[in-house]
């Protein structure tokens, strides 16, 4: 049948459908906007810039992509509604325009011991598909070769009620690919009894050496000396085997002391629930002290860390089993998988070949499908988001990136940028949240925000094309172009520091003297070895202090003074002036509002509608209550201290009667990072990227040690803040430091006095040294693909 012929005119003036081309947002105050009103064009490349701080995510996560989301989600039924997360509208007037949003951020994928980078991509479930299909001798279904699904059988009687109810027996059975040993983790934990307790000693006389473990507390001590089922007076090493069983082994039993029913438990169980159940980043520091030193993980003997059972290892495709094709590199296995000729899963084959592609095309060919997803670095995490969305057919999508560039070398850059050029010449929004002038350059529309950070940010300097950025005078504008020069002259080291026979990940045996007294910094492509160097192989009892990108742990009621430390010295200078207790200045002690129990807000759940948090009417978001309020020190109470800046406290706490030495040194540290503008009070969970390293740094200056390790500190930082940071390293060197750096960013190169050059590439093509010199030398010899993007970018 033919296609019909269009007889009707087509009308000169646009379809009213193609009038909805821009996202409006009018009026938008969530965090620090100051009523922020733009529009955005749809399906165009939009990036936002800004001094960290000055509201950018504010105003893409924030705002549009949040309101996006609390959409969708209110198109589900209530039902639904009632298993999802409870989103609050953001504070903003009008939104128009939207679209579905996906985005793709940096935050740091699931670390669930049995995630790995193929789970959380499902080339796994396509290499376990291909296995039970291929694989000789075949074992069974795709589960047979999942290490998170265990073996199980079962045989008994049923009742089948069917006319006559007669009983049947029934068997089942499923065939899981799980490690019996490890449980499908690669590794199995031992603990260390000398760190439980001191076997020399009764537990009358206190042999518990746990933390927290107090001769009185009813639920831990007492409960193992009162239970009835060892002899308190007894040392524990006269214990009898079945009293050892007893005290370390044994099933949860009921008993009673003083009248009370408790739970007794073998001591391993009661620990590892205890203190191994619980992410260890999340405990106390000096819990986390106590998990480390008793407990050690080692490679799992039976499985070899595969975490596979012998079944599943034992069926090959092509001489490989899964366990060998998930260990391989994945551009390796890019070429294994393209090699298998198998028209009965040609379709299989295509779709696993583009997810094994997409991943050397984005500059992670580097890594292995085993590798554990709670190890990736936030750049690495959010490039494995965006394979997902590569091959996807959608259209007419808003993506939102947070600084993509992330630990990409210069030369990943341009792969990263063509990438986000596709999504968009699909018919995509996308939104990036970015710093690079690189990525800056390839913008159709730029939206700079400003002019400070914190109070001073918060509206739209600029907005226009690249050019228009350029010329426009914002802080942005004026840095664009800036680039640092090579230094006419360098320190000169005064000793070194050996690291020989490096051999952690993909490095190869690597000998190298890390000059000391010097700012050294470390480059390469990302997967070329620079962290496995630095922070796997730097020896022990170095001296060195190590600010690496691991996340910052923190509630909503975490903010810079209590992570800092800096709460403790102004609640004691409280305390002192008005002959009161320091817990009293505490919001989570005594001296909290009772009715929003010292959080500020009063968080409402409004069942399947969103929830939502209003100021405490109370304390008016002040977080104490009223009487705490009438003690001052310098004149302000304990409420408006914590509302100060960095700045305005420095000076507060600096001289007059609030002098306090203690709070001055931490609040000059602050001010030396750059975070002179930050609310001392401000929750942890407003602050940006950025600002967090920056805050860990800051923290990590006050720590006794010669030799200072810093990982990518340029992460979210603005063009004009790095100016900043290398006078901070400067000042670290010029004090008697030595401060090595992993970085990226030319401008530091640039200012380095020593450069180490890992490559030439990533992954088992990287792990060797490639260049050790100054940059002056580097540049000149361009024999690397550091060399060559460095010499361009200082025009030599």
């Amino acid at each position: 049948m033919s296609k019909a012929t269009r007889t009707d005119t087509q009308s000169s003036a646009p379809h009213v459908a193609d009038s909805h081309d821009l996202i409006r947002v009018h009026g938008a105050r969530e965090n620090n906007l100051k009523d922020v009103s733009i529009e955005i064009p749809k399906r165009r490349l939009t990036v936002f810039t800004g001094v960290s701080g000055s509201g950018k995510s504010s105003l893409v996560f924030n705002t549009i992509a949040a309101e996006s989301q609390r959409l969708i989600n209110e198109t589900y039924s209530a039902f639904v509604q009632g298993f999802m997360p409870t989103l609050a509208r953001p504070e903003v007037d009008v939104l128009e325009g939207l679209t579905t949003v996906i985005t793709v951020d940096q935050q740091r994928m699931g670390a669930d011991p049995r995630s790995t980078v193929g789970t959380a991509t499902d080339a796994n479930a396509m290499l376990r598909i291909l296995f039970s299909r291929l694989g000789e001798p075949h074992i069974g279904p795709p589960s047979a070769f999942a290490f998170n699904v265990p073996s199980v059988r079962a045989s008994g009687a049923i009742t089948v009620e069917r006319g006559a109810k007669k009983a049947v027996k029934a068997t089942f059975t499923r065939t899981g690919g799980m490690c019996t040993r490890c449980e499908g983790r690669g590794s199995v934990s031992d603990i260390d009894l000398t760190q439980l307790y001191d076997d020399s000693k009764s537990l009358a006389e206190g042999a518990f050496t746990i933390p927290g473990w107090k001769s009185d507390s009813f639920w831990t001590v007492r409960v193992y000396a009162e239970s009835g089922l060892l002899d308190p007076d007894k040392p524990i090493r006269e214990f009898t085997a079945k009293e050892m069983q007893d005290f370390l082994h044994r099933e949860p039993t009921k008993v009673k002391v003083e009248g009370v029913n408790l739970t007794y438990e073998g001591l391993i169980p009661k620990i590892q629930k205890s203190f191994l159940s619980k992410d260890k980043e999340a405990l106390q520091p000096h819990i986390r002290a106590f998990v480390e030193r008793a407990v050690t993980f080692t490679t799992c003997p039976e499985c070899e860390g595969t975490r596979l059972s012998e079944g599943a290892r034992s069926s090959r495709v092509n001489k490989l089993s899964i366990a060998d094709a998930c260990a391989m590199q994945i551009s390796d296995l890019a070429d294994w998988v393209r090699a298998l000729e198998e028209p009965s899963v040609a379709p299989l084959l295509a779709k696993l070949l583009h997810t094994l592609e997409s991943f050397v095309e984005i500059g992670l060919g580097y890594l292995s499908l085993e590798r554990p997803s709670g190890t990736l670095s936030g750049g690495e995490a959010q490039r494995v988001k965006m394979i997902r969305h590569l091959g996807s057919p959608l259209t007419d999508t808003t993506y939102v990136f947070d600084e993509p560039t992330t630990g990409l070398h210069p030369h990943d850059i341009q792969r990263m940028n063509g990438l986000l050029l596709r999504l968009r010449d699909k018919g995509n929004t996308v939104l990036v949240v970015e710093h690079k002038p690189e990525t800056i350059a390839i913008a159709d529309h730029v939206v700079d925000l400003g002019p400070g950070a914190g109070t001073a940010g918060g509206t739209v300097c600029f907005e226009g094309t690249v050019e228009g950025l350029r010329t426009g005078g914002t802080v942005t504008g004026r840095h664009f172009d800036d680039r640092a020069s090579l230094k006419e002259t360098v320190r000169k080291p005064d000793g070194v520091l050996p690291v020989r026979g490096a051999s952690t990940h993909n490095l190869r045996d690597v000998d190298v003297d890390i000059p000391l007294g010097v700012l050294t910094v470390v480059t390469g492509v990302a997967g070329s070895g620079k962290s496995s160097l630095v922070h796997g192989s730097i020896p022990a009892g170095a001296g060195v202090v190590s600010v690496d990108q691991s996340a910052i742990r923190g509630s909503r009621r975490s903010n810079p003074a209590t992570y800092t430390g800096l709460l403790d010295p102004i609640r004691k200078a409280f305390a002192k002036a008005n002959d009161v207790k320091p817990a009293l200045f505490s919001a989570n002690s005594e001296g909290a509002c009772p009715t929003c129990n010292g959080a500020g807000v009063v968080y409402t759940d409004l069942a399947m509608m969103a929830g939502v948090a209003t100021t405490c009417e109370e304390c008016e978001g002040k977080r104490f209550q009223a009487a705490v309020l009438d003690y001052h020190l310098g004149g302000r109470d304990i409420s408006e201290v914590l509302a100060m800046s960095v700045t305005e406290a420095e000076e507060f706490f600096g001289s007059g009667e609030a002098h306090t030495p203690a709070a001055h040194r931490i609040l000059e540290r602050l001010a030396d990072v750059g975070l002179g503008y930050l609310t001392i009070g401000q929750p942890l969970t407003t602050l940006s990227g950025g600002e967090r390293q920056r805050l860990k740094l800051a923290t990590h200056m006050a720590e006794k040690g010669g030799v200072y390790v810093l990982d990518e500190p340029t992460a979210g930082l603005h063009l004009a803040d790095v100016e900043q940071l290398l006078g901070l390293l400067d000042r670290l060197v010029d004090s008697g430091k030595s401060v090595i750096v992993v970085e990226h960013h030319q401008a530091v190169m640039a200012h380095a006095d020593w450069i180490i050059d890992l490559g030439p590439g990533a992954g088992h093509d990287g792990g060797r040294i490639v260049f050790e010199g100054t940059p002056a030398d580097l540049v000149a010899a361009r024999s690397t693909l550091t060399g060559e993007h460095l010499a361009a970018y200082v025009g030599a």
